[in-house]
């Protein structure tokens, strides 16, 4: 495998475009567009809020239904949540305008929407921007980043990975991204879109397994503030246009595809919990020898979730009484005094607790530790061969401001 520059116009035969469609923001663009001029089978995983948002409800629907997929169309500004069947309405005027613009048939267009809950789309404001974004559709490195900066919201910088994979028969395939997502982050599948294209040749069904498992190691291992978002999207389109033997059977491509869509995922998954809101250092935890996989994921994440252990790594505080509280209420049983606890970074590394009771160490040393802008926390809880991995930030001033302020 290989990391190549870009995004989604890495692969074989994806455009992308931006525009400035008005929809809520003013100076800036708002709406992208994803085409393939060859049709793309597709996979998907979604929020599992129970409060679903309208593109969530329509894009499921496509999936399920639909094997010729050209398009996606997204909107940054109005989540088009909680707006009942007008706003399912214009899902639907969305697709259509798409498909009339580039002469596709119907239920080839996915829509996703991020931003404030609860307001109706300017519906005649996204068609003219539909119109706009199908006439400067470009396959440049340069319009798959201007895809991404588009649909950001309270992001500070897009979220962008491609690799390359090779394949048995001697070809060659591509997996790029562009993803969204800074606050309103604690998948379980501010909102986490993730569009992910590839000129595999891959059946369907396999496509959504290598996605559904991927998601679970990746994007549901992230959190910055504990909130689902109602319109939580991740979905993968395959063009075939890489020319490879159809990956119709899990073999030696299929794991590699696998792994490739693994890696994108990751990256991408990590630069969101980089990015979350007011967020100044990325926090990662691996909790390892536990005595299975989902117990280990359990520890992860209850620890990147404490707003407690968050603070102490906004101030650089080697708080480590936060941490083992938080393995504690996780809900899974162990060993407390059992339990190490070690925190590296750039700057070094050093053990906190050993056997459950601090270990002799010194504070100026782990405040050098934790002045970083990625810590890693090892938890090592001594009662198995599984290990898991999550991934959050922060918890500063900024978050709060710029939460309080969202709507204004």
């Amino acid at each position: 495998m290989k990391v190549i520059s870009g995004g989604v116009t890495a692969p074989k035969g994806f455009k992308a475009a931006n525009t400035a469609a008005g929809i809520k923001y003013t100076g800036r663009d708002d709406m992208a567009m994803i085409v393939s001029a060859s049709p793309c089978v597709a996979a998907g995983t979604f929020t599992k809020n129970v409060v679903k948002a309208a593109p969530v409800l329509y894009d499921k629907k496509v999936i399920a239904e639909s094997d010729e997929i050209h398009t996606v169309v997204v909107n940054a500004g109005i989540a088009n949540a909680c707006t009942g069947d007008e706003g399912y309405f214009y899902c639907s005027e969305t697709s259509r305008a798409a498909e009339e613009a580039l002469h596709f048939g119907e239920n080839s267009t996915i829509v996703a929407s991020t931003g404030v809950i609860g307001m109706q789309l300017p519906i005649d404001k996204v068609k003219n921007g539909v119109k706009a974004l199908s006439g400067k559709l470009d396959d440049t490195e340069e319009a798959g980043l201007k895809a991404a900066k588009a649909i950001m919201t309270t992001d500070t910088k897009p979220k962008q990975c491609a690799v390359e994979i090779p394949m048995s028969d001697g070809t060659t395939v591509t997996i790029g991204a562009m993803a969204k997502g800074s606050g309103m982050i604690h998948p379980n599948m501010g909102t986490m879109l993730c569009f992910i294209m590839t000129d595999a040749k891959i059946k369907k069904q396999l496509l959504q397994e290598a996605l559904s498992s991927v998601v679970c190691d990746t994007f549901n291992m992230i959190s910055v503030d504990g909130d689902t978002s109602t319109n939580d999207t991740c979905v993968v389109l395959s063009n075939g246009e890489a020319g490879n033997k159809d990956i119709d059977a899990e073999g030696d491509d299929f794991k590699n595809f696998k792994d490739g869509l693994f890696y994108v995922a990751r990256d991408i998954a990590m630069k969101m919990a980089g990015d979350g809101e007011g967020a100044t250092a990325l926090f990662e935890v691996k909790a390892i020898h536990c005595r299975d996989k989902a117990e280990a994921k359990v520890f992860a994440k209850s620890v990147i979730t404490s707003n407690l252990t968050k603070a102490a790594i906004y101030g650089h505080d080697a708080n480590w009484g936060r941490i083992l509280c938080a393995l504690g209420y996780s809900g899974a049983e162990f060993d407390p005094d059992k339990v190490d606890i070690t925190v590296s970074s750039e700057n070094g590394e050093i053990v906190l607790v050993k056997d459950g009771v601090a270990d002799d160490y010194s504070e100026d040393e782990a405040t050098k530790v934790l002045s970083s802008e990625k810590v890693t926390c090892i938890c090592d809880m001594k009662q198995g061969t599984e290990e898991a991995t999550a991934w959050g930030c922060d918890l500063t001033y900024d978050y709060v401001k710029i939460n309080a302020d969202y709507r204004s």
